[in-house]
């Protein structure tokens, strides 16, 4: 079994009405939980770049001349990949918005890493690197996870996380976990940012869970403490 962690560089977010993939990144872990990458592969959109997103990667439309085309490059991803195997992704929904990967399952280490490192500062890729400290993993290649915001460099800090998440749990519940809302413990919005959801009012904790438009995680943590206070 190999879990290839995958990360695009794109022209867009899934909602825009102009997107596409211009640069596939994958790093994959192996069943006894080596790291076998990073690799990367520009791909040409068929679009030109916005300088929205250009800003991001620094990739340009000079770049990816003559690249790679989408489906060549989605094909190249699922290259080697076998019964048992897995993809993985930080923030699994975007890639799987350009990349459905067949009928491999997925984790997403960001949701998985929000279960299971509640007390992190944060849950972004670079964020947990450093609270981690997967730099100092004897294994990690610090120079080949620069920069941030490219395909091959981020898979690889990705699959070094992921490393971390399968030793605290074990991959059929990290595939479990990717699906599970999230009980949160500190409020990041609203006029209650910074309050730990514990102590928010009884009658906000009802709109929340029942009238609002706020994510699955929101209205699960809502109904969670409301169920534990009962």
């Amino acid at each position: 079994m190999k879990i290839r962690v995958v990360d695009f560089e794109t022209t867009g977010l899934p909602e825009d009405q102009i997107k596409g993939v211009c640069e596939i990144g994958w790093t994959d872990l192996s069943d006894d939980w080596k790291l076998d990458g990073p690799h990367s592969m520009l791909v040409n959109p068929g679009h030109p770049i916005p300088a929205v997103t250009r800003a991001v990667h620094h990739i340009s439309d000079a770049d990816v001349e003559g690249a790679a085309s989408p489906d060549s490059a989605f094909r190249l991803l699922m290259t080697g990949m076998e019964a048992g195997d897995v993809f993985a992704a930080h923030n699994a929904k975007f890639e799987q918005a350009f990349f459905g990967g067949g009928s491999y399952p997925w984790i997403c280490t960001m949701q998985c890493a929000r279960h299971l490192f509640p007390d992190a500062p944060g849950h972004s890729n670079q964020v947990l690197r450093y609270h981690l400290d997967l730099d100092g993993e004897e294994d990690f290649d610090s120079a080949a996870a620069m920069p941030p915001h490219r395909a091959g460099p981020d898979t690889l800090v990705t699959a070094g996380l992921l490393r971390r998440l399968v030793f605290a749990s074990s991959v059929p519940q990290l595939i479990e976990l990717t699906t599970a809302p999230v009980v949160l413990r500190n409020v990041t919005f609203g006029k209650h940012r910074g309050s730990k959801w514990a102590d928010l009012p009884r009658d906000y904790l009802q709109w929340v869970a029942f009238k609002s438009d706020l994510g699955a995680d929101e209205k699960h943590t809502a109904r969670h403490i409301l169920g534990a206070g009962a």
